[in-house]
């Protein structure tokens, strides 16, 4: 069992005039049932509820909707888009991974052909679907902050280790949203800003952010929280730690120039070797890291989005992961699933960044019946299959269930860690060395590659942007990334299909952000709408 759920009903969570919603009908165990006659008053007065409440908090990184297979409204948490469509990690997939060179879809749902020939607009509903699902974990997280305050716990009788857990949740709690805030900040930059002083139903629409506003915020939430958390590694699995904040805080660090114009690569540096000195280890086999028991006897994985086939089922999380990424004359049973969906493939420039001899086994490709070249974005034969995730274990035996798979997602790894701290040194980051950043590139190399003929002795920025998609491919770092080094809508790198030519072509600089949805601009006299869009 990897995570629990909530018993809650008729909790009002309201963001602007067009983003109200209600969140009802949970229990624990990720699997949802109705529950009458509960209100967040009487609900958060006995402690016995309070887990169940925070594993909502967490369940709304894997779940769409208030039922399993998520479902369209009621069920779906967010308005105008099924609840599978629009699962947290599955939108992270869609807007950072298939806007890049790591993957293609081949779908024509809505406009979600847009996004990888990047020419979507301020009505795209994959992109407001993104927006919204970030502000209502947000709203989640307000609702459980604007409940669990020192004086409403005193006032419900929470005293005594009960109150220590309380206020463990609440730190919980704020880094769930400060992680919210992160893909905020990362994709749609000068945004609303709600914290748990908004009140459910205020008819004054909430404030615009800006950019480096936002980071303060987030950074000062991290720091806060950092000392209030479980140790590193002594958390359930699956519930934020330290380390988990010190990860967040690093990444955060890593991309400040990019969202303050500032460079803060010594405080990256700083946090990255928090992480690595907390007892963390990288997994040997590397494809073990995303099969169906990857929560087991895993000592790289700092936090991840948790998935076990019985309890969450879903068609984002690994399940839409897994089915998307298999057709043509892929053998579905291979993949511990029922049946291919036919969709996900990737690149010729992301084929590239391997050795053509297959040495480095994170570049695993299907290429029988499969075409380098991508001439029909449409045609899952068009483009190599990637293999990333399976529903097996690492024993051969197959998941709990032939359709929703249990692989968990990781959003914080070691081998990432090492990745970021390389970086950050050669971005003149102090507190480091170079020498230790390639002893740590070698770590994941070897490792690759099952011996030392992989290893590097000099390492460089465009060789560490190129192993961090050899290591993190499909793990949505990939348009971030690419924005860093400046090469997401340049020239300096291109793409099949970017910028909706065969061979790729350079894009408009204003496409580094996504648009805030068109019907927020017109419900929140306070934003002003992304330039360009």
């Amino acid at each position: 069992m990897k995570l629990n759920r909530i018993k809650i009903k008729n909790i009002v969570l309201s963001l602007s005039a067009v983003f109200l919603l209600t969140a009802t009908s949970c229990v624990k165990d990720l699997e949802r049932e109705p529950i009458t006659d509960v209100t967040s008053v009487s609900i958060y007065k006995d402690f016995a509820n309070y887990k169940n409440i925070l594993a909502k908090l967490y369940g709304g990184y894997a779940m769409g909707g208030q039922i399993g297979g998520d479902g369209d409204q009621p069920n779906s948490d967010i308005n105008g888009i099924n609840g599978g469509f629009s699962q947290y990690t599955r939108l992270l997939y869609n807007l950072n991974v298939v806007t890049t060179d790591e993957a293609v879809i081949g779908w024509n749902d809505g406009n979600l052909h847009t996004l990888h020939k990047m020419t979507w607009d301020s009505s795209n509903e994959f992109i407001a679907a993104m927006y919204y699902r970030v502000y209502t974990e947000i709203a989640f997280c307000n609702e459980f902050l604007r409940n669990v305050t020192d004086e409403k716990l005193a006032s419900n009788g929470i005293t005594g280790d009960n109150l220590n857990q309380a206020k463990l949740m609440k730190a919980e709690a704020r880094f769930l949203r400060a992680q919210s805030y992160f893909y905020a900040i990362d994709m749609f930059g000068n945004v609303p800003f709600v914290d748990e002083s908004y009140m459910p139903g205020s008819k004054t629409p909430p404030q615009r952010i800006e950019r480096k506003e936002l980071f303060k915020f987030i950074e000062s939430e991290l720091l806060a929280i950092a000392g209030e958390l479980k140790d590193p590694k002594t958390n359930e699995y699956g519930r934020a730690d330290k380390a988990a904040a010190w990860s967040l805080l690093a990444k955060l660090y890593l991309n400040a120039e990019v969202y303050t114009g500032t460079q803060r690569n010594t405080d990256c540096i700083t946090y990255c070797n928090k992480v690595i000195t907390a007892g963390y280890s990288l997994k040997p086999k590397y494809e073990e890291l995303f099969l169906a028991d990857n929560d087991v006897n895993n000592p790289e994985q700092i936090l991840s989005v948790n998935f076990d086939g019985l309890r969450t089922q879903t068609n984002g999380g690994t399940t839409f992961l897994v089915h998307a990424a298999v057709g043509g004359t892929m053998p579905s049973s291979d993949f511990g699933i029922n049946v291919g969906w036919g969709g996900l493939r990737t690149t010729k420039a992301f084929v590239g960044l391997f050795p053509t001899n297959g040495s480095d086994k994170r570049g695993r490709f299907y290429t029988s019946g499969q075409n380098l070249e991508i001439n029909d974005l449409g045609s899952f034969s068009d483009g190599y299959a990637f293999i990333k995730y399976k529903n097996i274990k690492s024993n051969g035996s197959p998941g709990a269930h032939n359709n929703w798979v249990e692989a968990d997602i990781p959003l914080y790894r070691l081998a990432d860690i090492y990745l970021m701290y390389a970086e950050a040194v050669l971005r003149g980051g102090t507190g480091g060395s170079q020498t230790t950043a390639i002893e740590y590139i070698n770590k994941l190399r070897e490792r690759a590659y099952g011996n030392v003929s992989g290893n590097v002795t000099s390492i460089n920025l465009n060789f560490i942007l190129d192993e961090r998609s050899r290591e993190l491919s499909w793990e949505t770092t990939r348009r971030s990334d690419l924005i860093r080094f400046n090469k997401f809508t340049s020239g300096d790198y291109v793409w099949p299909w970017k910028g909706n030519v065969k061979d790729g072509k350079a894009v408009e600089s204003y496409r580094n952000l996504f648009p805030i949805p068109a019907k927020d601009i017109i419900a929140n006299p306070n934003l002003i709408q992304n330039p360009g869009y």
